[in-house]
């Protein structure tokens, strides 16, 4: 069988692709590892129009929910590699399901950038970990850290702190970029400290998380911090490992689009989201990228 349209990712931008190619009548199949990403990992979303105040999880279950309204083949696997023949893309997963199609459109967001220290594989699900969301009740009672001065070191912090009663956030700059509002909140609860020129160094432990090292790029001495877990929220890197010449990347690894169309080098090959080389990462910046993917491809597919 040879679809219409292959979306690639189960996020904000591939959940509207897959809305916006059904409408249109195209035989559409949604292919993703999961429908968590980024957004079922946030905690509150605030910028989302009409909804004051959502869970991220919340967000993306009335998405998925508006999705299944249509008719719409979904799978929960994950994408090995795409290639090209006569006109027809292929899509190979890890569990070597072949699926051809005559567009494509990739959605496959984000995945959290580590920190690459030692100690921070030996102790992943032993105290190191990329999700409050997931794991934050695990860490009740326990002074933690956040590595990560951003807007989404501030949610996690604030997150985490419902649960611990002291929360570290080591930032490597010489000051934090999360929104005011975040960074009064963080103040406002009484248990988040804000450590600024703070470069990790190390995590370290026996059987799990017991401190972490950082050098103070004021004074230059190595500081040991104890904590029994360490969240890391320092940015993330396009998931693109499926892709390769098919597409242009940028100096960060992000797929290079036709801003008006979302195309990539690659007739018939669309890419929208947080894996582009858009300026700004939005979850309703997302979403309408998506719904451009979608109409170009129904209109590529019209040609």
């Amino acid at each position: 069988m040879i679809y219409d349209l292959v979306i690639i990712g189960g996020g904000p931008a591939g959940i509207t692709a897959g809305i916006y190619g059904a409408r249109k009548k195209l035989n559409t199949f949604l292919l993703t590892k999961d429908f968590v990403g980024q957004v079922g990992k946030t905690g509150y979303i605030e910028n989302w129009p009409g909804l004051y105040k959502i869970l991220g999880q919340e967000l993306l279950e009335s998405f998925k929910s508006h999705l299944k309204k249509f008719e719409i083949e979904i799978k929960e696997e994950e994408v090995r590699e795409i290639k090209k023949k006569d006109g027809i893309f292929k899509i190979i997963t890890r569990k070597n399901n072949n699926f051809q199609s005559r567009a494509v459109i990739i959605t496959s967001g984000r995945n959290p950038r580590p920190l690459k220290v030692p100690g921070e594989d030996k102790f992943m699900g032993k105290g190191v970990s990329f999700c409050s969301i997931c794991d934050a009740p695990f860490f009740k009672d326990k002074i933690v850290a956040v590595v990560g001065g951003g807007n989404s070191g501030f949610e996690t912090a604030l997150d985490l702190s419902k649960y611990s009663p002291k929360v570290f956030i080591l930032e490597f700059g010489t000051k934090v970029k999360a929104d005011e509002v975040s960074q009064e909140r963080a103040k406002a609860s009484g248990k988040i400290s804000v450590i600024t020129n703070a470069a990790v160094k190390e995590v370290k432990g026996k059987d799990f998380v017991e401190s972490i090292i950082y050098e103070d790029k004021n004074s230059g001495k190595l500081e040991e911090l104890k904590v029994e877990g360490v969240f890391v929220e320092i940015g993330s890197l396009p998931a693109t490992a499926f892709i390769k010449d098919l597409v242009e990347f940028n100096q960060r690894g992000e797929i290079k689009i036709d801003p008006m169309t979302c195309a990539t080098k690659t007739p018939g090959l669309f890419a929208a989201g947080d894996v582009t080389d858009i300026k700004y990462k939005q979850i309703v910046i997302a979403c309408g990228e998506g719904a451009k993917a979608a109409l170009s491809a129904y209109e590529y597919l019209q040609k």
